[in-house]
């Protein structure tokens, strides 16, 4: 099967392997989880602590960030209904480890470089074959398209 042909697989001589997602499906995820999670989050912060940019609700989409994607098989919210998932180079789920040097280590030399790191990153999203930006290559991942449930 190939892409085109209902499914997300493409054929090599070590059978089917995933095929990588691109910057504009990455993107349109990460949108839908901030208007799914960021949204409501921002607004229980501003009625209960009257500031919508409380540590609270930076902590609470953290964790989120951290942990859905390791105990939901690479998932987030946004990734589900887009149909991708972030996975090891071995195809495994990603552990805590793994999320910890994407999201946290990613997050500090994004930083570091006052954001030029991010617009690298997309850059080389859209651009490398296998569509994997710096927090990829920092913790070992990659995100695909989910393989279609059987």
């Amino acid at each position: 099967m190939k892409i085109g042909e209902g499914g997300n697989l493409s054929h090599s001589k070590r059978g089917a392997v995933p095929v990588n997602a691109g910057f504009w499906i990455r993107l349109g995820a990460s949108l839908l989880d901030g208007i799914i999670i960021g949204l409501p989050l921002y607004i229980l912060s501003s009625v209960l602590f009257g500031d919508g940019n409380s540590r609270v609700s930076d902590a609470v989409a953290l964790l989120y960030g951290l942990l859905v994607p390791v105990f939901w098989q690479g998932f987030t919210i946004g990734k589900r209904i887009c149909g991708i998932r972030i996975q090891k180079l071995d195809g495994a789920p990603p552990t805590i480890v793994t999320m910890l040097l994407r999201t946290v280590v990613s997050g500090l030399i994004y930083g570091l470089t006052f954001g030029i790191g991010s617009i690298v990153s997309a850059f080389m999203v859209g651009l490398r074959e296998d569509k994997r930006a710096i927090h990829d290559f920092i913790a070992g991942t990659e995100v695909v398209y989910a393989s279609p449930a059987r």
